[in-house]
């Protein structure tokens, strides 16, 4: 049968990675989880009770294509919460996680053969779903001197039909600040293109406020979900805020595409909205393995990192330690029992040199992978 070119995509090496190993896990050993960005803790409990209560007594069919009314104007309170930003409810497009809101705003704002920018290192998936798209990603090497985020200069010249930039970032954990963010909008504005800012990390910040891109222009589609801060990464159900007058277009992709999102996740995801204080305390648990892991990936030998502002992951260079990232990546999980994803998942050019820590697990787990990697690190000598 006659394969197309736009399903040649690269595999999401973390996927990989994660079922190598569940495969060690079918043998007996016990793995720490370090690869994935997929938060330990379960959705809020009240998310969870209101559910089980709301299965007996509704068919949950199918919702209107933009979400449940009560959802997109609890998303929109959000945004009057987090930021004092006055937002209709209108224009908040509940969505099948992060990657459906990907889709309708690449499906929305591009057409086949465009050149759309992402920050390198960058989260894997956008280059392949612009690829199947029928787009050209475009990759902007980013320096560690502009905390790995694009500047106003890495798109000049570019013929960029959008940028696509993500704060806090991922696999840094980096964030753009009011200015750097200000920059890159007002760059875009100048040179006609797109801008979409992938927000899904809003929430987990150690010490500075995220600034999302709403506070600057409604100019832009703004993407986030629950799967971080809300800790419902398998629920599927994200959302986007796009300007008024791009709300029919994008309802009538969705209607066409995905009909709506999971209205059994819609209806956990109003009630996760107020559970503040449970939310708070998964973020303390974050803050706690961030501190904890920076220093001890630092005594392990591996010396220069990302300055992680938010999220919860460590990238960090190993250029002195190997020139294939995925090689050591596979020891690191075979010897030590610990995985770890590759930096060529994130940076086709330069990954090969870095690899990505996640501690979006329990304190628990954290200490013992860092005890196995400082063990692992030690018999090659690299430990100091």
């Amino acid at each position: 049968m006659k394969n197309s070119t736009r399903g040649s995509v690269d595999p999401f090496i973390v996927m990989d990675v994660m079922e190598a190993a569940r495969r060690l896990e079918a043998g007996g050993r016990h793995i720490i989880h370090m690869e994935v960005g997929q938060p330990s803790t379960p959705a809020p409990k009240a998310a969870l009770d209101v559910l089980s209560k709301s299965m007996t007594s509704s068919p949950m069919g199918y919702t209107v294509a933009l979400g449940l009314p009560e959802l997109r104007r609890k998303i929109a309170k959000l945004y009057e919460r987090w930021y004092d930003l006055s937002i209709s409810p209108d224009r908040v497009v509940v969505t099948s996680g992060s990657s459906a809101a990907f889709l309708l705003s690449f499906t929305s704002l591009f057409d086949s053969g465009d050149r759309v920018g992402i920050g390198a290192p960058g989260y894997p998936s956008y280059r392949q779903i612009l690829k199947a798209l029928g787009l050209v990603p475009v990759d902007i090497q980013t320096l560690p001197e502009n905390r790995f985020q694009p500047i106003g200069s890495d798109i000049e010249g570019q013929d960029l039909a959008g940028l696509l930039v993500a704060s806090p970032a991922n696999p840094t954990g980096t964030m753009l600040s009011r200015e750097a963010l200000g920059v890159l909008v007002e760059a875009c504005s100048q040179s006609g293109s797109a801008f979409i800012s992938d927000e899904i990390y809003h929430g987990i910040e150690y010490k500075n406020k995220a600034v999302t891109a709403l506070e600057i222009t409604d100019d832009c589609y703004v993407i986030n979900s629950f799967s971080k801060y809300f800790s419902m990464t398998g629920w599927r159900i994200g959302w986007m805020i796009v300007p008024e007058y791009h709300i029919r277009r994008v309802e009538r992709l969705a209607q066409n595409m995905f009909i709506c999102a999971p209205h059994v996740s819609q209806v956990a995801a109003i009630v996760a909205m107020e559970c503040e204080e449970e939310l708070q305390n998964n973020l303390n648990v974050y803050r706690a393995n961030r501190d904890i892991v920076v220093s001890g990936l630092v005594k392990a030998g591996f010396n220069t990192i990302a300055p992680p502002d938010g999220a919860f992951y460590i990238y960090a260079d190993v250029s002195n330690l190997t020139e294939d990232s995925f090689a050591f990546a596979g020891e690191i999980l075979n010897e030590a029992g610990v995985a770890v994803t590759p930096g060529l998942d994130f940076d086709t050019v330069r990954g090969h040199q870095a690899l990505r820590f996640s501690y979006a697990r329990s304190t628990t787990e954290m200490v013992e992978g860092l005890e196995r990697l400082t063990n692992f690190m030690d018999l090659r000598g690299f430990v100091i």
